[in-house]
């Protein structure tokens, strides 16, 4: 019970008791209904991300520690093995190639992504006529379903009927074979997938250039500074935060490409096309005997390699906003 102190008046009368804990008791109440109520709003984000991200990463990391067969995971009683899958990955002929592969993928995807989605976001901001519809026009092949664009470009590099070898024809050039060579069926999945991420890069810097002030601009014109000159001494360092956030993002989406490879190459011939994702997929189901815990061992590193560069821009951005 809320004890409550007598206080005298200027007569010497004792007047109305007052309560002193009603006040605090009251605060904690609402304190308690406010934290219901966010534990109420962040209870379906926390069993979504428990649901579909934390439970299969945990499935997938017992599988890359046991000795899975059909039978085995159907009933459930793998052998455990412990790191003997990554040993068996490591150790395998397709390791090497396939991380080269997977480096130059993403690295060359990345830059040149960036780089022509960053060139035209400036091009844009010019607001010349019809610029709104030609910017919606680029957002095409980011929108389409990536089976459409990689049946497409298998159609358009194919050697025989594909319409860049009759281009390469008519001007005298001869044809490649761009999906059935060893030498040009990495640099073709490599131009589907630029031509598919350039949108992606193009909407998030353009609205990144959107928050650059035009005064500065304008200062630096007055100052006598070139455009080459305002673009690298005011944009580019402004638009830093936000290439960070677009380089990480299209890193991880980069090194998950899987649907893209398998449509056009199948990650040949000879391998010659084979990323981590391919090769973890082609491990667990590509074969008639599938070998679930090194495909999944292949799957871990690909979220390790993401995880550490996810731990490094958040280092670097930390870094940035203490200085």
């Amino acid at each position: 019970m809320a004890q409550a102190l007598p206080a005298e008046t200027g007569r010497g009368t004792v007047a109305a008791p007052v309560p002193v804990a009603s006040g605090a008791a009251e605060r904690r109440r609402r304190r308690r209904a406010q934290q219901w109520t966010a534990w109420g709003f962040l209870a379906p984000v926390v069993l979504y991300l428990a649901a579909f991200y934390a439970y299969p990463l945990y499935r997938n990391l017992d599988l890359s520690l046991r000795d899975y067969t059909v039978r085995s995971f159907v009933q459930g009683d793998a052998p455990f093995t412990g790191v003997q899958n990554y040993a068996d990955v490591l150790h395998d002929p397709t390791f090497w190639p396939a991380l080269a592969h997977t480096v130059i993928f993403t690295a060359v995807s990345l830059l040149s992504q960036y780089s022509i989605g960053l060139a035209l976001a400036v091009f844009f901001t010019q607001h010349f006529p019809l610029s709104a519809t030609l910017r919606a026009l680029f957002l095409v092949p980011w929108l389409l379903p990536l089976i459409v664009s990689a049946s497409t470009w298998s159609w358009m590099l194919n050697s025989e009927s594909g319409i860049v070898n009759a281009a390469l024809r008519g001007v005298g050039l001869g044809g490649v074979n761009w999906l059935t060579s060893p030498t040009w069926s990495l640099v073709a999945v490599i131009v589907a997938n630029i031509w598919i991420g350039v949108p992606f890069n193009l909407v998030v810097l353009y609205s990144g250039l959107q928050a650059v002030p035009d005064s500065l601009h304008e200062a630096a014109a007055l100052d006598g500074a070139g455009a080459w000159q305002r673009f690298w001494r005011i944009t580019f360092p402004l638009l830093r935060p936000v290439s960070a956030i677009t380089l990480l993002l299209g890193l991880v989406y980069t090194l998950k490409v899987f649907d893209i490879i398998w449509i056009m190459t199948k990650g040949g011939p000879s391998d010659s096309s084979t990323t981590f994702a391919t090769w973890s997929y082609r491990l667990g189901f590509g074969n008639l005997l599938p070998r679930f815990g090194p495909g999944a061992a292949v799957g871990n590193l690909l979220v390790l390699i993401a995880l550490v560069f996810g731990l490094i821009h958040i280092r670097v951005q930390r870094k940035q906003y203490a200085s």
